[in-house]
């Protein structure tokens, strides 16, 4: 089987395990059918996430141009207390940042290796989760908007982490839910005080199940590097394709690339 084209974000469907489909061009390839198999991975070019030019990719699946004009890639996307569409005031594209910002979003506590703290639309839990390859995580704080969630995560990550290391995560496969509840109310009095409102005392810790085995070693590798590759898929963790022989491709970090897949 060979298939072509633009490498988005794989697509994730909870479960036991999470099922994941490799997404190019909108074609969906369900990825858990392909463990023990053989994939050619071949790097034929670029493709922006935005405005589909052949430029080459700058950050996030954007070429240069569009990191720095398109709404979908703002400040805001990776600080949301910098938002301000609930003051009415636009950044580069007021209409489409209210739909980012002005809509509930979750403080939440994740376990990737270490605990940390993160901010995400209601909506995209759990999907969050699974992209970032949370063992667990936790709801802390809902809120009203983008802001204020990004509000309440400048003071906590004052005392917690606030981004995942990948290669924790990859090598780690500690499943003891106690934690993320001590964190919560260790971290109870860190909530600024106008914040405090939207704190939630949830005791359900949503356990996610991958379909990997953590491996000896990690050796990531990227298209840039290596832009042909074969080996044997082993599992998936997070947006992290694992081969035997202890690589692994981050598909997140190469979006906007065009392939070559063939099984």
């Amino acid at each position: 089987m060979q298939f072509s084209g633009q490498i988005l974000k794989m697509i994730s469907q909870n479960g036991k395990p999470i099922q994941y489909y490799l997404n190019l061009n909108g074609d969906l390839i369900n990825m858990n059918q392909l463990f023990g198999k053989e994939l050619h991975i071949q790097h034929v070019g670029y493709e922006c996430v935005n405005c589909g030019s052949d430029e080459k990719i700058y950050r996030m699946g954007f070429c240069k141009k569009c990191f720095f004009e398109s709404p979908y890639a703002s400040d805001t996307i990776i600080r949301p207390e910098l938002s301000t569409a609930h003051l009415g005031v636009g950044e580069r594209d007021l209409e489409v940042e209210k739909q980012i910002q002005l809509v509930p979003h979750i403080v939440y506590l994740a376990y990737t290796g270490d605990v940390k703290v993160g901010v995400t639309r209601e909506a995209q839990i759990p999907t969050r989760w699974i992209d970032q390859g949370a063992t667990f995580a936790l709801p802390i704080a809902i809120t009203e908007n983008r802001y204020e969630a990004g509000m309440i995560e400048v003071e906590l990550k004052k005392h917690v982490a606030d981004k995942t290391n990948p290669k924790k995560m990859l090598l780690d496969d500690y499943e003891d839910t106690l934690d993320l509840i001590d964190f919560r109310n260790k971290i109870a009095d860190y909530f600024p005080n106008d914040f405090k409102k939207f704190a939630v005392s949830e005791e359900n810790i949503i356990k996610l199940d991958f379909p990997y085995e953590k491996p000896e070693k990690i050796n990531v590798f990227t298209l840039d590097k290596k832009p042909e590759f074969n080996g044997v898929l082993k599992g998936i963790k997070g947006q992290y394709l694992a081969f035997e022989g202890d690589d692994f491709i981050n598909v997140r970090g190469h979006e906007g690339y065009v392939v070559e897949l063939t099984v």
